[in-house]
């Protein structure tokens, strides 16, 4: 890694811990703070429990990597496998599900690849590829991006050599995304609740939906003190426990834009 990339890595390591000082810190992806479910349930998680929250909210490869730097109390992504790591090498207690809602491939109108007739979502990869329509990734290591590249890699089409031309990486989060693919009039994969609350949206459509392969799990786990000396880990559990008890899950649960329902909550013992 280059020097400077080094020091500003510690740099922003600094800071966040600095601000994690007195406050107990969420490390989340981007999906749940952009879709306004935070700023719905945080209150009554405080009303409850008396304890402030405050929320960094990156992609969930970011997050992650937050976390295993001690720069927060809880962790909350959509990456199964990466969080499933995170516990197994001791940086978290324990992961529980807590909620899920899907991921969705949205276009322009005209549907140039003709998604809308895809048999999957592997399927309608395929076909942008095949066709050269242009498609926005995130590029970013985020769930989302790590869901597509997952689809890509059961495809038959790889779109990594044409990085640049009709594959777009914009390095940026999910709003950042979807805008570029609004003005470009492209493809992109999104998760539904962003979708929902995105206010530029034009012409753009959701143009396939309903593949199991798009069911898009949600985690929250505990960061391990024993790796972290300086969490906060009773309140750590406490808010964990408030986040998968029956008056957490209804909260979730009850989070609506437009009359529908954003996370479905489905949280399980560890």
């Amino acid at each position: 890694m280059p020097m400077q990339a080094i020091i500003l890595t510690s740099l922003l390591s600094l800071l966040t811990l600095a601000s994690h000082a007195g406050q107990l810190i969420i490390q989340s992806t981007t999906s749940t703070k952009n879709s306004g479910l935070y700023d719905f349930v945080l209150p009554k998680l405080q009303a409850d429990t008396g304890i402030t929250v405050h929320v960094v909210a990156v992609g969930t490869g970011q997050a992650i990597s937050n976390a295993r730097r001690c720069d927060g109390d809880i962790l909350l992504v959509h990456a199964k496998s990466a969080e499933e790591s995170f516990v197994a090498r001791g940086f978290g207690l324990y992961r529980q599900n807590l909620m899920f809602n899907d991921f969705i491939l949205v276009g322009p109108p005209a549907d140039p690849a003709g998604i809308q007739q895809a048999s999957s979502a592997v399927n309608a990869l395929e076909r942008i590829g095949r066709t050269g329509s242009i498609f926005v990734s995130r590029g970013d290591d985020s769930g989302t991006h790590k869901k597509e590249r997952q689809l890509w890699r059961g495809s038959a089409v790889s779109p990594w050599p044409d990085s640049g031309d009709w594959y777009l990486e914009t390095g940026s989060g999910m709003g950042a995304t979807l805008n570029t693919s609004v003005e470009l009039q492209a493809y992109t994969l999104t998760d539904r609740a962003t979708w929902l609350r995105h206010g530029r949206k034009k012409d753009h459509r959701i143009l396939f939906e309903g593949d199991p392969e798009l069911f898009n799990q949600y985690g929250i786990i505990p960061v391990n003190p024993e790796k972290c000396p300086h969490t906060y880990a009773e309140q750590a559990k406490t808010v964990v426990d408030w986040f998968t008890s029956a008056r957490g899950q209804a909260a979730i649960g009850a989070y609506q834009i437009d009359g529908q329902t954003l996370f479905f909550p489905n949280a399980k013992a560890p």
